[in-house]
């Protein structure tokens, strides 16, 4: 009887764009659905699980091996909401040393004491930063860790920026073995043009919209109290959109590469989407006067 197989997913994004919060809730999502999860947090914060365990945040594995010379990966590996395995990679101190250095290292120490079959895990989600141009936070596009990835972008232009950054790593690395791209979780959707904006932005690179997410208080007032959306609202409309996107995450197999847009082409585009903005301003502008 041959070992079943994890599913490695990587979900990449801006700093601040929501996406340790949309990690966390997916983790949560599927755990809640009875299957074995680790969240790998691979920002050098260390804060992707902290609403996985009540706001308390963990050692990482960095921090653990600047004790001691020899780390028991099992010693970098918490419990946290629904029987969710929280592990932090960790970083340097600010300003001093490579920022993906934590993936590399938490990744080796994981693989080489084979974690991953011991636990016999379903899902091993990667919460990666994706605004940073390091090495160490290709790893999981570049070595092929990660099967499928996905990227949270609301419409805001940085977060649209970063994504399609994300999509050029993966078709340079895409020839050599690396992931391919599940698609878009769209974040803060909480006006037609701003779905309309993503949409665009998806056609454009030939991938697609995962799930719409809305912006939600519900969110921050989990948030507050160190929670995920599933665990402390789980009646919510919320945590409902973060099952939805769990469960299509959990059954997608279709990841392919993206077409990012050049510099000109990225440039060109957002102007366009700013000139729609501006006259749709003026419409409703008029309109107001009239009434």
């Amino acid at each position: 009887m041959s070992a079943k197989k994890t599913k490695q997913i990587a979900i990449y994004g801006k700093g601040g764009i929501g996406k340790s919060t949309t990690t966390s809730n997916i983790s949560a999502a599927l755990a809640d659905a009875g299957y074995k999860v680790m969240q790998f947090g691979c920002d050098p914060k260390a804060d992707s699980t902290n609403t996985l365990r009540g706001g308390e945040y963990i050692p990482s594995v960095l921090d653990l091996l600047s004790e001691k010379r020899r780390v028991d990966a099992h010693e970098a590996i918490f419990l946290g909401f629904g029987g969710i395995y929280c592990v932090e990679a960790g970083g340097p101190a600010p300003g001093v040393g490579c920022a993906g250095r934590g993936i590399i290292t938490a990744v080796e120490l994981l693989k080489q004491q084979r974690i991953f079959e011991e636990l016999d895990l379903d899902y091993v989600i990667y919460d990666v930063l994706g605004d940073v141009v390091c090495g160490g936070f290709a790893v999981p596009i570049r070595e092929g860790i990660a099967e499928h990835v996905f990227t949270v972008s609301s419409a805001d232009f940085m977060a649209i920026y970063a994504a399609n950054n994300l999509f050029k790593g993966i078709e340079k690395y895409s020839n050599s073995g690396g992931a391919l791209l599940g698609g878009i979780i769209a974040n803060s959707m909480n006006t037609d043009f701003h779905r309309e904006i993503i949409d665009d932005f998806a056609a454009r690179t030939k991938t697609q919209i995962v799930q719409y997410v809305p912006r939600s208080l519900t969110v921050t007032q989990a948030e507050l109290q160190g929670k995920t959306t599933i665990e402390a609202a789980p009646d919510s409309a919320q945590a409902d959109v973060y099952r939805a996107l769990a469960k299509r995450i959990a059954e997608h197999t279709d990841s392919k590469v993206p077409t990012a847009l050049n510099p000109k082409e990225l440039r060109e585009w957002s102007a366009g989407w700013a000139d729609q903005l501006i006259e749709i301003e003026r419409a409703s502008e008029r309109a107001r006067v009239a009434a």
